[in-house]
């Protein structure tokens, strides 16, 4: 698992990256300043959890010889997170479909329970 979560981890950076040169140079002109902020917002939780992603299955790899639970939903609440929360703002910011904000904060407590499991995952 620990190099899935790196690979995820490494491909949603990828996708943040290009996600945040598409906001900067296409949408510019396109979009108010408000929904260029929610844009980048979600540009920078992705990238914060791909990272986190990536921290994830190297603690895997270097300390859990035979897996860990808490650390293995850790990274899938990681990647569950980036996909609803940044998904969520993306979608909101391309499309001005107010009900997909109601999306966002599901995205958010996966990100918050994920880091729990995380802080478990370490000390157990």
């Amino acid at each position: 698992m620990d190099r899935v979560f790196i690979a995820l981890g490494a491909l949603s950076g990828c996708l943040a990256v290009g996600a945040g040169a598409f906001g900067a140079h296409a949408l510019r002109a396109r979009l108010g300043i408000d929904m260029l902020d929610v844009f980048q917002t979600g540009v920078t939780y992705q990238m914060y959890h791909a990272l986190a992603l990536i921290g994830v299955g190297i603690l895997l790899a270097r300390f859990s010889t035979e897996g860990s639970t808490w650390l293995n939903a850790s990274g899938w609440l990681f990647l569950t997170g980036s996909i609803l929360f940044s998904g969520s703002l993306y979608l909101l910011a391309l499309s001005g479909t107010t009900w997909l904000g109601a999306i966002t904060p599901l995205g958010g407590v996966a990100f918050l329970i994920g880091w729990l499991a995380l802080a478990i995952g370490v000390l157990r």
